[in-house]
This record gives C-alpha cells, structure tokens and sequence, in this order.
C-alpha cells in the first residue's frame, strides 16, 4: 500500500516531487509507526464492517482501529467479538485489493488471547491491539498477553497503548505514572508500534469540551499533559517512541460540502476553490491542531470520522521547502556541524541541531512523499477529494 495511492499516476506526479514510497503489513515498525497517518476508528459492532474497511482502503485509509471498548456499551461486547471474529474472517478470504493496518481495541488482557485463538488463521488480516487506559500496573498484563498471541499465532503483533488514565493527567500522581508507562513499554519495546493519547478523557476528569475552533492545545490542563508525554516518552535520542496526535470530535462531511464547489468554480482553480470552501465551513480548529501536533513532536492523528483522513494526510506530505533543507542538513560533508543558509534563503539551518528534526523529515518523505516546489496542502487536498 502507498499513501495517495488511490490517484491516478499522471496526478501523483503532478503533485510530487518525490512519491509517497510502499510498504505493507511487514514493514519495520519505525516505518509502519509513521505511516499510520491518519488511523480511523470503527465500532467493531457494525454489521457491515468488512465493507467498510475495504471501502475506506479505497479512499485511502492506511490504518483503522476496530473497537471493542468506549465505543460500544457494555452489553455488547459479546456481540462484538463475535461480528469482529466473522468480519475479519471475511476481510482474510477476499481478494479486492489491499487491506490497511487493522488493529483491534480490547477491555480486557484476556480477549487479546481469545480473539486470536478463535481467529485462526485469519489473525493474519491484524497488525495488533489497542490497549486503553495504560499504565505500568494496568498495562503490563496486556502486554503479556500480547506476547503469549503472538507466539501463539506466529505472527509479529504490535501493541499501540492509549495514554489516557487519571494518574496520567493529575499533577500529584503524573510524574510517576510516566516513569511507570516508560519501563513499561520500555521492556516490550519490539512490539510498541506507537502511544496514542486519549484527550477526550482527559477533557472529562474536568468536565471539559474544546470548541471547533479551539485546538487541543488551547485546552492548558490537555496541553500540559501533551507536553509530558512527549518530554519522557518521545525523546529524539533513540529512547523515544512515535506519539499520535488526538482525536478531533468534529465531522462537517467535506467531501460533500467541497465537491460541489470544485465542479462549480468557473473562474477559480479547484485549489481556490477549496481555500474558500475551507473558511466557510470552519475547519481552521482541525487544520491548526494538525500543524500544532506535529510543532509538538507528534505524528499521524486519532480520527473518528473518514472526513478528517484526507486533510491529515495532505498536512503529512514533505514540502519541497521542509525536504531541501533536510537534504542539505543531513549531506555527509556537514557530519562536522556548522551553520548554512536555507536553499530557499529565509532561514538558517544549523547542521547539529536540525538534525534529529531533518532525519524524522526524510523518514515522512520516504512514507508521505515530497510535494513539488508549486504545491500546497491545498493542493493536495483538493486532488484527494476529486478522486475519491
């Protein structure tokens, strides 16, 4: 699979300078950490939930989430694991193109064990789990039974935990809980694809919700929080792992409010015309939360409706700006250091310490594709939007 893959070749190549690269389900984690882009969220209770997935492939979707936990009551768990167990058994016999990274949201440790028994050799259509609420006490019970899965299938499992208790964002109790979440997934490092934050509940502990055009950011207790996770556990020196960025709740349908007005614009290009459709239908909270996620040190976004997978995968694609400067940064005769001026001239590149910030760039490069010198997000939106 390949992001923007769903474009015809002479559009990707009118867009890119580079090309998204390829990869698939066993790929090195540091590549599949980073390309998991935009992951989509589904209640794993939906009847039709093998049709989905396919269809959202189609539409670009490279990673989805099939959830056993907040998303559906209690009463129907049992209901289900067993659409889940059906549906995926589905999805491993068809033959309509490739699948995306599926990983499935469990309550409890033990389900992680019994899905996979009862999925045979269908568990070979996932990728991993999502582990909700994780801290080192609730966490490391999962992570075992992760491992027994794994070796029980013979098959590589990633684990992605979602960072989201209490003990995580009260002050008193949250340095702790980080050195406890860090020797934790420290022990399974192998198999931690990524740390997701669970912003919404940490917005509940204080009865808080974020506006439209607020970001999580704007919220100072998220913020706060956000900040933490990302000073112990996601440290450019090697020790760090990949943290996504959080679910943004609003869904204003863009595909059928921008269509219209790409087809109807005879005087502007699709481009200004989706600039304009973009401020009227207010989605600067979810574009500037996307920028502000990675200014951060996260990557990829939490989403939970397909609209928001396009604008997270255009904000993702390299600018040909970021992209030589990175080149530049990284030449084998710059290993000594120094200072040099921007190929674009507007700003210094200081070898040593740009580097850890040009080295994450080329591997976004190498998954998400260089943007050619004359196109924009906009751009590259627009495009995605006509052809899905």
């Amino acid at each position: 699979m390949r992001h923007f893959g769903y474009l015809a070749p002479a559009v990707r190549n009118g867009l890119f300078h580079q090309e998204p690269g390829e990869f698939d389900a066993d790929s090195p984690a540091r590549t599949l950490s980073v390309a998991l882009g935009a992951t989509l969220y589904s209640p794993a209770t939906r009847p039709t939930l093998a049709r989905d997935v396919l269809k959202q492939a189609r539409r670009g979707v490279v990673s989805m989430v099939l959830c056993l936990e907040d998303s559906i009551g209690d009463a129907e768990v049992a209901a289900g694991e067993e659409n889940l167990v059906r549906q995926l058994t589905e999805l491993d016999g068809h033959d309509g193109g490739e699948l995306p990274l599926l990983f499935v949201r469990v309550r409890e440790p033990g389900q992680i064990t019994d899905l996979v028994r009862r999925l045979g050799p269908a568990v070979r259509s996932l990728s991993g789990f999502v582990l909700p609420k994780f801290t080192e006490e609730r966490g490391l019970p999962f992570l075992e039974a992760l491992a027994a899965a794994e070796s029980a299938c013979g098959r590589r499992l990633f684990a992605m935990p979602v960072l989201e208790s209490p003990e995580l964002l009260h002050l008193e109790t949250r340095r702790e809980a980080l050195g406890g979440i860090s020797r934790a997934v420290e022990k399974y490092r192998e198999r931690i694809l990524a740390l997701r934050l669970g912003v919404t509940d940490f917005c509940s502990a204080y009865g808080l919700r974020r506006a439209p055009d607020m970001t999580a950011y704007d919220v100072q207790l998220v913020a706060s929080v956000i900040a933490d996770v990302v000073n112990v556990l996601g440290r450019a020196d090697g020790s760090g792992f990949t943290v996504t960025g959080p679910v943004w709740e609003y869904f204003p349908q863009p595909e059928r409010m921008f269509k219209p007005q790409l087809r109807r614009s005879p005087f502007a290009g699709p481009a200004e015309a989706l600039r304009t459709a973009l401020i009227e239908h207010d989605l600067d909270g979810l574009l500037r939360e996307i920028q502000l996620d990675r200014a951060n040190g996260l990557q990829g976004k939490t989403c939970i409706h397909p609209s928001h997978v396009a604008p997270v995968h255009a904000l993702s694609v390299v600018s040909h700006e970021e992209f030589s400067d990175a080149q530049d940064i990284l030449r084998p005769e710059r290993d000594g250091g120094g200072v040099l001026r921007s190929a674009y001239t507007n700003k210094m590149n200081e070898v040593k310490p740009h580097r850890a910030w040009a080295e994450r760039t080329m591997l976004r490069a190498e998954v998400f594709g260089v943007a050619r010198e004359d196109v924009s997000f906009v751009e590259l939106l627009a495009a995605g939007l006509q052809d899905v």
